[in-house]
């Protein structure tokens, strides 16, 4: 994925990033999809101000932990069966900003074994946090 720090309210910030998470899970709208687990990857891009990312004591608790991002996607699957992967990316989009530190976020997905004649068939979405 290409960065967005070139975007006007992101110039101050560190982009973090989650890249091919590989889930196994259960999507779709079909009813073959319904009655198992496919595999998808999902990328994942936060935008984090430096000033609230950048660490003076080089610990943990000064930055945005990478166990948030996985934490907070397996937490969403664990809730059951989503039919639409534009579903999937909004809902994990929203944990993604409920963070307090996270300026604006990117989500996509892919289900790389839809098609044979294809890599994958994916879906992404982008926001930013209102200026408070």
């Amino acid at each position: 994925m290409q960065s967005l720090l070139n975007h006007a309210s992101l110039i101050d910030c560190r982009r973090l990033f989650l890249r091919d998470y590989e889930v196994r899970m259960n999507i779709g709208v079909h009813d073959f999809e319904k009655r198992g687990e496919q595999r998808v990857l999902i990328n994942v891009d936060l935008y984090v101000p430096l000033a609230q990312s950048t660490p003076a004591n080089d610990t943990l608790d000064e930055v945005v932990d990478y166990d948030f991002i996985r934490r907070s996607i397996r937490e969403r699957l664990e809730r059951g069966h989503i039919h639409l992967q534009e579903t999937l990316c909004d809902d994990v989009l929203a944990l993604m900003l409920a963070h307090p530190k996270v300026r604006a976020a990117r989500v996509s997905t892919e289900k790389p074994d839809v098609y044979p004649d294809c890599d994958a068939v994916g879906c992404e979405v982008f926001a930013v946090k209102e200026a408070p």
